[in-house]
């Protein structure tokens, strides 16, 4: 994480997206360092909500861009109430039947772990 959340490191992956063209400012910089150790930290738990919701996949099938996201969003959801429930990422990287994956998966969770919300 501190070899990659440097200004070097965004000027490399700006040239290729555009998004990442600005270093982020310091509430940016602890948003995305409490994520990646969160979602690190948290992993076999996020994986086990994955796989129980994934129902009639096995884990290791699933693609890995598909469980990264849905790991980051359970997280925030979890962990990290004032972020939005949003899912749109997933648009950018995926085709639209592993996007419906992914948010069937997402809704079956947040339906089970927060009856009252959904």
């Amino acid at each position: 994480l501190e070899q990659c959340l440097t200004p070097e490191s965004f000027a490399l992956l700006g040239e290729e997206e555009p998004l990442y063209a600005e270093f982020p400012n310091a509430k940016q910089k602890n948003y995305i360092t409490a994520l990646v150790k969160g979602v690190y930290d948290h992993g076999a738990e996020l994986d086990s909500y994955i796989e129980k919701f994934a129902v009639g996949w096995k884990f290791s099938r699933i693609d890995r861009v598909a469980a990264a996201i849905m790991r980051v969003t359970m997280y925030e959801i979890l962990y990290m109430p004032d972020i939005p429930n949003r899912v749109e990422i997933a648009k950018k990287y995926e085709e639209e039947e592993v996007v419906r994956f992914i948010n069937g998966i997402l809704g079956s969770f947040v339906r089970a772990e927060f009856p009252g919300e959904s």
